[in-house]
């Protein structure tokens, strides 16, 4: 059974033959286990695709309705979350954090401002004490323990990867403004209303139709990764406090935790309709999420400059906007600088790219060892552009 080639399933419509193309090469020349990707133009899906399997010894084929954990790519619905709070009026993205949550104010954190949570700016990649797993579970321990923290610098002046603390960061000022997480803010004011097929967490009840996640090969540390002893304290703290991969994320512990930096489970269809929402200038399936201004905002650069923390492993500048990275002259996300998106560790990705109207969304289950741009991804995103 191994040995057979991978059975690619869904719609493509024909001037996007070459995502279709793009797609079958990578479970043939990019070692691709099981995958899906979809693309919106216009709010229309135009590409629908899936194949290969659901688990490492192959034996469960990736359906239709396959959710998969995609890491990072949870940042953009976590990020939308504060942008829908910030749009009501009931947010200021340029107050200080502690005027939504008092004792964030300790250990020097008195300015830090929400902007600098939503763009990786606050100075809070990681813990500086030992965070356990079983610790990491547990909502209130991890955000008193932020809150009590020192920031590892001067925050505001540039950025460095929150790889699991930005979704505490984000997600308690959301708490402490609506009274609930993310994970219901997300269904009540979302994907509930739209019909997305996405959670952050994963429900007991979809446990049956989650793929397991197959450990990446060796190389870069990636975001929750098992970080080299050689990396300086602060990139240890930012990706390996504590260490996490597939085994881990695998486990019906992470499953049931609410971690809305990297553990939302969903389809390429639901990441490409919460992006498409971006996309299309907050408003996505006849809905409006958010206002055309508060939709932009969101791409609103905050400076750019080397990582802190993943500066090495990209070997280039980026910059972030106000919860997601922007295309640049890297071209990240296609050849508009102003498209955005965000990938999750492994490879998936969300896309946007409101000039287009196009909206994409890519999820996996075989991780590859690049920290960001994973050739899989690069492949579709070239392609879709291409089909433009």
């Amino acid at each position: 059974m191994t040995d057979l080639p991978a059975r690619v399933h869904g719609h493509c419509d024909p001037r996007f033959e070459a995502v279709r193309t793009a797609f079958e090469a990578n479970f043939r020349e990019r070692g691709e286990l099981g995958a899906a990707v979809a693309v919106t133009v216009g709010g229309e899906t135009v590409v629908d695709l899936w194949g290969g399997w659901a688990d490492g010894a192959r034996s469960r084929p990736w359906e239709r309705d396959t959710l998969v954990n995609v890491w990072s790519t949870t940042k953009g619905p976590t990020a939308l979350c504060a942008h829908i709070l910030a749009d009501r009026g009931l947010l200021d993205l340029d107050a200080p954090v502690a005027a939504y949550w008092p004792e964030f104010a300790a250990a020097g954190k008195e300015e830090v401002l929400v902007r600098h949570l939503l763009a990786h700016r606050a100075g809070l990649s990681g813990l500086r004490e030992p965070h356990t797993l079983q610790e990491l579970y547990y909502w209130e321990l991890t955000t008193r323990r932020l809150a009590a923290t020192e920031p590892w610098w001067a925050p505001g002046t540039r950025s460095g990867y929150h790889a699991l603390t930005y979704g505490f960061l984000v997600g308690e000022v959301v708490r402490r403004v609506s009274g609930l997480r993310p994970a219901a803010f997300l269904e009540r004011e979302v994907t509930g209303p739209l019909g997305v097929d996405f959670t952050i967490g994963l429900p007991e009840k979809e446990s049956g139709r989650v793929a397991e996640l197959v450990q990446p090969p060796a190389g870069p540390a990636g975001e929750g990764a098992a970080a080299p002893a050689a990396l300086p304290p602060l990139a240890l703290a930012a990706l390996a406090n504590p260490p996490i991969g597939a085994d881990q994320a695998n486990t019906p512990g992470w499953r049931a935790a609410e971690i809305p930096a990297a553990n939302g489970h969903g389809t390429a269809r639901a990441v490409a309709d919460l992006y498409g929402i971006f996309a299309g200038a907050g408003s996505y399936g006849g809905r409006r999420i958010l206002s055309p201004g508060a939709a932009e905002r969101v791409r609103e650069g905050q400076g750019r400059c080397l990582d802190l923390v993943l500066g090495a492993g990209l070997g280039h500048e980026t910059e972030i906007g106000l919860g997601l990275w922007l295309s640049g002259p890297n071209g990240s996300y296609g050849p508009n600088p102003r498209a955005f998106g965000h990938d999750g560790f492994g490879g998936s990705c969300g896309l946007a790219d409101p000039e287009a109207g196009v909206s994409l969304g890519y999820v996996m289950n075989r991780m590859g060892p690049h920290i960001a741009d994973d050739p899989r991804k690069t492949a579709l995103v070239d392609a879709v552009y291409a089909s433009l």
